[in-house]
């Protein structure tokens, strides 16, 4: 049932996508307009806290993440989770080892404890790899108060990893520390992400 629901999310992705005016993406990143993006693709559903790569309309891989507990919404400092097209403008952390901590993207040296129960911690930290993304519609997720990349937007693994499945983040997408590995590796840089509530 699932795999049905996100095939049909899938077509009306491409059906809107060849209708004019339907999106303000920039020419310089966008997506191709006859449909969805060639090549392999994330689409992250906030609804179902679900991360699929597809290639096309084929789907590859899903993975439970966990999103903004404070919803979904573009505006900087927000900590809400933008929505629409962005594309990974840098990957980070490549052979890092499982939990390893990052911050300003760069790895402290140390690794997170990695927690399976459902317990919130303080700080929000991140983990394993970084797959930081930026905004390709201007006035939407690039530029001004509504930039993703300026946010510091990322899909990265978290030690929390017994709160992914429901929206539990700061903004960006959390995903369990062998899932994000898996994801680092799959998919390249300048990849398409399409967030969608």
């Amino acid at each position: 049932m699932k795999e049905l629901i996100l095939r049909m999310r899938i077509f009306i992705f491409s059906v809107l996508l060849l209708i004019p005016g339907c999106h303000s993406l920039s020419q310089e990143f966008a997506p191709p307009v006859s449909g969805v993006p060639s090549g392999k693709w994330i689409l992250m559903d906030i609804s179902e806290q679900a991360l699929s790569v597809l290639s096309g309309d084929s789907l590859i891989r899903q993975y439970p993440v966990s999103t903004s507990r404070f919803g979904p919404g573009n505006l900087e400092n927000s900590n809400q989770t933008p929505l629409g097209w962005h594309r990974i403008r840098n990957k980070i952390g490549d052979n890092a080892p499982l939990g390893t901590i990052f911050k300003a993207r760069k790895s402290t040296g140390e690794r997170a404890v990695i927690l399976i129960d459902s317990i919130d911690v303080p700080e929000d930290l991140i983990t394993t790899r970084i797959l930081q993304l930026e905004g390709c519609e201007p006035g939407i997720n690039r530029g001004g108060k509504y930039d993703s990349y300026g946010r510091c937007i990322y899909i990265h693994g978290t030690p929390e990893e017994g709160l992914i499945g429901r929206p539990a983040s700061h903004g960006c997408i959390r995903m369990k520390n062998e899932d994000i590995v898996n994801l680092f590796n799959c998919v390249d840089l300048n990849s398409f992400v399409y967030i969608v509530k």
